[in-house]
C-alpha cells in the first residue's frame, strides 16, 4: 500500500466518524430525557434512603412488645443490606449520568444501553425486597392481632389462612406489575425518547 493509499484510508476513517450538524442536533435533543432520567434517579435514591431509615423505627412508632424487637431488627438488618447494596449501584449510575455529554453516536449508543442495563438493575432491586415488604406486612398484622386476649395462631380457621396465603400470592403480583409501571413511567418512555433519536440516525 503507497502513501496515497494510506492517506485515502485515512481520510475515510476521518470521515466516518464526522457528525454533522444535523446530527449533532438529534444526538442534542436526547439530552432533554436524559436530564428528567437524572432528576428522577436523584429523587429516588433520596425518598428510598430516607423511608428505608423510617422503616427502623416501626417498632418505637407502633410500640412493638420487647419480644417481637429483636427479630425485627434481625430481618431489617438483611433488608439494609440488601437497600445498600442496590442503592449504591444506582447511584455510582446517577454519578456516571452526570459526567456524560452527548456529542457523539457512540456516547449516545452507550448511554442508552447503560439507561436500558439500569432499568433492568431497578427492576431487580424491586423484586428483592418484595418479601421483605409481605413479611413485615405479615408481622405487622400479626402483632396487631396478638393484643387480642387470648390470641393464639392456632385461632386461625383453614378458610382464614387459605384467604391468607391467596392475599399475599395476590400481593406479590400486585407489587410486581406496580414496578413494571414505576420503571416504565420514570425511566422508561425517557429511554424510548433516545432510542427514538437513535433510531433517527440509523436512518440516515
Amino acid at each position: 500500500m503507497d502513501f496515497n493509499d494510506i492517506q485515502n484510508a485515512w481520510n475515510n476513517e476521518k470521515a466516518q466518524n464526522v457528525v454533522l450538524p444535523g446530527n449533532l442536533e438529534k444526538i442534542n435533543a436526547a439530552n432533554t430525557p436524559l436530564d428528567k432520567i437524572r432528576k428522577n434517579l436523584k429523587n429516588e435514591l433520596i425518598m428510598q434512603s430516607v423511608t428505608v431509615l423510617l422503616i427502623g423505627f416501626t417498632p418505637y412508632v407502633y410500640h412493638f412488645a420487647e419480644k417481637w424487637i429483636l427479630p425485627f431488627y434481625l430481618m431489617f438488618s438483611i433488608f439494609v443490606a440488601v437497600c445498600v447494596y442496590y442503592l449504591v449501584k444506582l447511584y455510582v449510575f446517577y454519578k456516571r449520568l452526570n459526567k456524560i455529554t452527548l456529542k457523539t453516536k457512540d456516547s449516545l449508543y452507550e448511554t442508552y444501553f447503560d439507561i436500558r442495563l439500569n432499568m433492568e438493575l431497578y427492576k431487580t432491586f424491586g423484586f428483592a425486597l418484595t418479601p421483605f415488604i409481605v413479611l413485615f406486612l405479615v408481622g405487622f398484622l400479626y402483632h396487631d392481632f396478638s393484643k387480642t386476649s387470648g390470641f393464639q395462631i392456632t385461632d386461625f380457621s383453614s378458610t382464614q389462612l387459605i384467604s391468607v396465603f391467596i392475599s399475599v400470592i395476590f400481593s406479590i403480583l400486585f407489587m410486581g406489575l406496580s414496578l413494571e409501571w414505576w420503571v416504565q413511567y420514570f425511566y422508561g418512555k425517557h429511554a424510548k425518547e433516545i432510542k427514538k433519536v437513535i433510531d433517527e440516525l440509523k436512518e440516515e
